[in-house]
């Protein structure tokens, strides 16, 4: 019983399913306004959404940037589940203005309180980095891109879920779907506070640090900036674009409802459970360096063809050849925790969520100020300038891989199968 409740993966499910209400609930409230707003124009109402969302996102960052040091400092202390704790918190709090805005008669830009509250308390930066650094620290070296996959597909499988319940309890009314949300999170949190016990894994004589090499370094610099590199090029090209499909599929020709974008939702999701099971089959095979590689070639092919998405059916095209797109991401993490004294990973981690932070800030700007612009002509070129910026990021990776190969040619047998187990 003890060994569950040092698991993480619970607080991912359960505080995924209640983001999932809320984003559900968010978005339509959002976009059903924009479209009161503009007497029924879906191109003004989208451009308006946008605005909405782009200001939204820049107050959460910008406060979960003023919300790092003392949390820092904090889990310094206390551990990294303060990461948890407090964003949550933070994310409780900024349902409740939804539900003050369905039921007081307040101004749309009311809602931009409840991003401040929750950017304010870590928001989603935060919340990863306590993932991330839990998940890390209570598994071994040699099996750490597994456990840190394994949290993406519980995150996944949550998302499929609640992106299927989340149309059809729109559906039954707003209110009931925003309830749902608050009441799930409000589990998550306490579950977090009362059940989540922080169990480090003590490293061994026999699990040296990826970058402890023979001349007696225990932290190479160069590979561990490449690797935080590889994961701002990826977030620039994917978290603004994914922000914008959003919207791209409300609107003609697609028009979908609440219950086709519940569907979306679990497409989207259901990319954390295809990467998993191609971690758990080729990474052996593979390695870390040669699955990265092939997440984000998944990943940008698949976003290139949602630029010509006309019918609904090419939208699930798209989404089955992403079925990888979800690699990336904690395979990097991993291989960065390898570079890593255990000591270091609240703060590192803590760092590196603030860095995406602001990589996600600069990308919900850029691609939702360019999106207004391109309805007139091609609405779909975000996903194409998303891919050309996403397939960047294999430039670091590569530089790692082959300087690592360089350095201790033992430890990395070649281009596909470095890090194998």
């Amino acid at each position: 019983m003890r060994a569950i409740l040092t698991l993480v993966e619970p607080v991912v499910v359960i505080n995924k399913l209640g983001t999932s209400f809320f984003d559900m609930a968010l978005t339509q409230t959002v976009y059903n306004q924009s479209l009161k707003a503009t007497a029924g124009d879906s191109d003004q109402a989208q451009a308006l959404s946008s605005r909405f969302l782009l200001i939204q996102s820049v107050l959460s960052s910008v406060a979960a940037m003023l919300s790092i040091i003392p949390l820092s400092r904090m889990a310094d202390r206390h551990g990294p589940k303060v990461f948890l704790v407090a964003s949550q918190m933070g994310s409780v709090l900024g349902m409740f203005t939804l539900v003050i805005f369905m039921y007081c008669e307040v101004p749309l830009e009311f809602l931009y309180l409840g991003s401040l509250l929750h950017g304010l308390s870590g928001g989603g930066p935060m919340f990863w980095a306590g993932v991330a650094a839990l998940a890390s620290l209570s598994s071994e070296q040699g099996k750490r891109t597994l456990k840190l996959n394994i949290v993406d597909f519980c995150f996944g499988v949550a998302g499929v879920v609640g992106g299927l319940l989340s149309g059809y309890l729109y559906q039954m009314g707003p209110s009931i779907l925003l309830l749902t949300a608050i009441l799930v999170s409000v589990v998550a949190l306490l579950y977090s506070v009362f059940a989540l016990t922080d169990s480090r894994h003590s490293l061994s004589e026999s699990e040296p640090l990826l970058a402890e090499y023979e001349n007696g370094k225990t932290m190479d610099r160069v590979s561990v900036g490449m690797l935080m590199s590889a994961m701002v090029l990826f977030i620039l090209g994917m978290v603004g674009a994914e922000n914008v499909l959003q919207l791209y599929l409300l609107k003609p020709p697609l028009s979908w409802d609440s219950i086709w974008a519940g569907y979306g939702r679990a497409a989207t999701s259901a990319m954390y459970l295809s990467s998993f099971i191609g971690v758990l089959g080729l990474f052996k095979v593979l390695g870390d360096t040669a699955l990265t590689l092939l997440g984000i070639v998944s990943n940008c092919t698949g976003m290139a063809i949602m630029a010509f998405t006309v019918e609904s059916w090419v939208y699930f095209l798209a989404r089955g050849i992403m079925m990888f797109a979800c690699v990336p991401m904690p395979t990097l993490r991993a291989m960065l925790s390898k570079n890593l004294h255990p000591q270091q990973y609240g703060r590192v981690f803590g760092l590196l969520q603030l860095v995406l932070a602001v990589t996600d800030l600069l990308s919900n700007v850029f691609f939702t100020s360019i999106y207004p612009l391109t309805l007139g002509w091609f609405s779909g070129f975000c996903f194409l300038l998303s891919c050309a910026i996403s397939y960047i990021s294999a430039v670091p990776i590569m530089y790692v891989n082959l300087s690592l190969k360089d350095n201790s040619k033992s430890s990395f047998g070649g281009f596909f199968s470095d890090h194998a187990e």
